[in-house]
């Protein structure tokens, strides 16, 4: 269609069955609204009447596994219904040109960003580049596009707008120059090529493969080339829980090397026994060289291993508590991996900044707000700032908003809708 025809699609009804599969009824006022908008601020910077499709590309909650698929560990993960989403239209002039609600706009031309560019990493448009280079690599076409995108999936808030910002491009990349032919699976692999790379971040690929694959899965990273994912048919909310996220307004933006330091202490445990990742160590071994450990790689790395170790199992055991319908026993591991995330892991506050603990706050007035409730709470996604996550009763809900809106700012607390699809065309 071209951007005329989309917006009377889009008010005349036709993508309403669609968009209430994604966002649900109630959010469906409130979406058609979000799209026309985004269309008619694609219109004023690119031009009207150009063909054009509406994208959409999901924000990510790590339910499960903790810093662990950097060292090809285990996952459980869920798509949100915070979004970024994409008015995209091809160009013929090879240049990739986002304009994204509130921020600067990108442009990269092809030709001249073909390679990674120290100077870039930690840029928007470092992303775009390894993008476009990850699909060159792989023999995927590629070529220019314009795009207007807006989210709310707030930068810094732990629910990956880095990784959903990447799997937008690979998705528009896909639709427009292959045919959609792209499966999300390896558009998720090519964001963390274009993160790592490009991006000068050495994440691993829980991110990208939650926001691009969409529901609850759980991801065994055992080998990153071929990630085995299975889909769980559990429904939260028909459960009686809420999913909440408290954005405690810390921002990510200082902490690479805060993020970098776990999966390098990690990797150098696994080093000392000749292996790459900490997936290929055995664990007793471990256990048994912890004096010399100690000695080689420090006492912090050496937690950090064991609590790789500790999380992998748990994955294992919370992945068939919701297989068998067993909510407790979901619940209990969600505690015990906050727990460990905090002692071993060490990624609830930066060492640097002991002052700054919106995290550690935040987990304790969930503790007091929810104890004797069956609930759950602990640190979201990488740490150091932004998130917690907590799974809340529905009857609870509303004075566990209350008590963290008073303490971090009002709409801090995020009740959330995991959905059924990640990177799609809508």
């Amino acid at each position: 269609m071209n951007t005329t025809e989309l917006k009377a699609a889009l008010s005349g009804g036709k993508f309403d069955q669609r968009l209430t599969y994604i966002y649900g009824a109630d959010a469906l006022p409130a979406q058609k609204a979000r799209y026309l908008a985004a269309v008619q601020a694609f219109e004023e910077l690119y031009g009207a009447g150009r063909e054009a499709a509406l994208y959409s590309v999901a924000g990510r909650s790590e339910l499960s596994g903790n810093h662990t698929d950097h060292n090809h560990g285990r996952v459980i993960a869920a798509s949100i219904d915070l979004d970024i989403i994409a008015v995209a239209s091809p160009n013929a002039q090879g240049v990739i040109r986002i304009k994204s609600e509130g921020f600067p706009e990108d442009r990269v031309d092809l030709e001249r960003f073909a390679e990674p560019d120290p100077a870039r990493y930690g840029h928007s448009d470092a992303l775009i580049a390894g993008m476009a280079a990850g699909f060159r690599r792989d023999g995927h076409a590629v070529g220019g596009f314009d795009a207007y995108t807006t989210s709310n999936v707030l930068k810094g808030s732990g629910l990956s707008s880095s990784a959903a910002f990447e799997d937008m491009v690979g998705n528009i990349l896909s639709h427009i120059y292959n045919r959609g032919e792209i499966d999300n699976v390896e558009i998720a692999k090519l964001a963390q090529f274009a993160e790592n790379r490009f991006f000068g971040k050495p994440c691993g690929l829980m991110d990208q493969m939650a926001c691009a694959v969409g529901g609850i899965i759980a991801i065994d990273f055992a080998d990153p080339a071929a990630p085995v994912i299975d889909r769980m048919d559990f429904d939260m909310s028909a459960a009686g829980y809420n999913l909440c996220i408290v954005n405690t307004g810390g921002n990510h933006a200082d902490l690479t090397d805060d993020y970098a330091a776990v999966p390098a202490e990690m990797k150098a445990v696994a080093a000392y026994y000749g292996k790459t990742v900490l997936r290929e160590v055995d664990e007793a071994r471990v256990l048994a060289d912890i004096r010399t450990l100690r000695e080689r790689v420090g006492d912090r790395a050496v937690l950090r291993a064991l609590h790789f170790f500790d999380e992998n199992r748990r994955v294992i055991g919370q992945k068939e508590a919701l297989e068998a319908g067993d909510l407790d026993r979901f619940l209990a591991g969600v505690i015990a991996s906050g727990r460990s995330s905090f002692c071993y892991l060490q990624n609830v506050y930066a060492p640097k900044n002991p002052h700054e603990q919106g995290l550690s706050l935040a987990l304790c007035l969930a503790e007091r707000t929810l104890a004797g409730k069956k609930a759950a709470w602990r640190v979201h996604g990488g740490g150091f700032a932004g998130t917690i996550q907590a799974f809340v009763p529905t009857a609870e809900v509303e004075n566990f908003r209350r008590v963290m809106d008073a303490a971090f700012g009002q709409g801090r607390c995020m009740v959330l809708r995991i959905r059924p699809v990640g990177a799609v065309r809508i």
